[in-house]
């Protein structure tokens, strides 16, 4: 993994929290409405995924970094909106705004015989709650097998996570990752890099796109000139409608990091105490 450094004219990227801040001000929102200081888990996932948070002001941001309940993404993506479009056999759904660009960019590859499709069908856009607690099992249940496996884990601790009411699961699991006992698909990395924590992820949102081409480098470049970048470090397949130029991503509190030989635009969290 690299941290791509600033051409000599470059500036540096700016704070994510002071730029953060200055977005929700925008939207008459604090930092602490949507992602409460106290709340380890919440600050994490804000740290990881908050880049969807500085997002044009054409489109609607979740107005928490974790929903707790199916009623409450109801009604937020009620209250958002969304369009329908069927893309290779696949009918997805996302925010207008980010709809709109999707197909630019995707007509603007097919005049160069390229092509942008969902990857994994309806899922690969909108996703409910349900669907982000399925998808979390998939990564934890497996995980638990294998490190009880491998004696990293005794038969009383997987017991008692699994049990474990869904935030304190969630804390437990990035904890014990900091020991090395990862979750990932590949049990090499952070759950988070892997799938969202359930009542996260930036498919709730209707913002963003699992793209099967994503390896196609000329794609990533049409998806970016629309607005659409890979901001969940090596999600290669995940990429987020932010609606910004990739060159003002820096001063919106994003820097660029190599991964995978993919530039990934994640926030720039310089204090971790705010």
């Amino acid at each position: 993994m690299l941290v791509r450094p600033a051409a000599d004219n470059e500036k540096p990227p700016a704070s994510f929290y002071e730029a953060l801040g200055k977005a929700l001000k925008k939207r008459k929102l604090k930092i602490e409405s949507i992602c409460p200081v106290t709340d380890v888990v919440a600050r994490r996932i804000l740290e990881e995924y908050g880049a969807i948070f500085l997002a044009v002001k054409k489109v609607t941001p979740p107005p928490v970094c974790v929903f707790t309940t199916e009623e409450q993404v109801t009604r937020f993506q009620g209250a958002a909106g969304f369009t329908t479009e069927t893309i290779a056999d696949a009918t997805i759904e996302l925010q207008p705004e980010a709809m709109k660009a999707l197909l630019k960019a995707r007509a603007e590859a097919q005049e160069e015989n390229l092509d942008i499709t969902p990857r994994g069908g309806a899922e690969a856009a909108r996703r409910n709650y349900e669907d982000s607690m399925r998808l979390w099992d998939t990564r934890f249940l497996p995980a638990l097998d294998y490190w009880l496996g491998q004696e990293r884990l005794t038969t009383e601790q997987v017991s008692r996570l699994r049990t474990l009411p869904l935030h304190d699961q969630v804390a437990e699991v990035l904890e014990l990752e900091r020991s090395g006992i990862f979750f990932s698909k590949d049990l090499s990395k952070s759950i988070l890099y892997s799938i969202a924590a359930p009542g996260t992820s930036q498919h709730i949102a209707m913002l963003a796109l699992d793209v099967t081409e994503f390896d196609n480098p000329r794609v990533r470049e049409i998806l970016a000139k629309h607005g659409w970048f890979q901001t969940v470090l090596s999600d290669l397949p995940h990429f987020t409608f932010l609606g910004l130029k990739e060159k003002d991503l820096p001063k919106h509190g994003l820097k660029s990091i190599e991964a995978d030989g993919q530039i990934f635009w994640i926030p720039n969290v310089v204090d971790q105490s705010r």
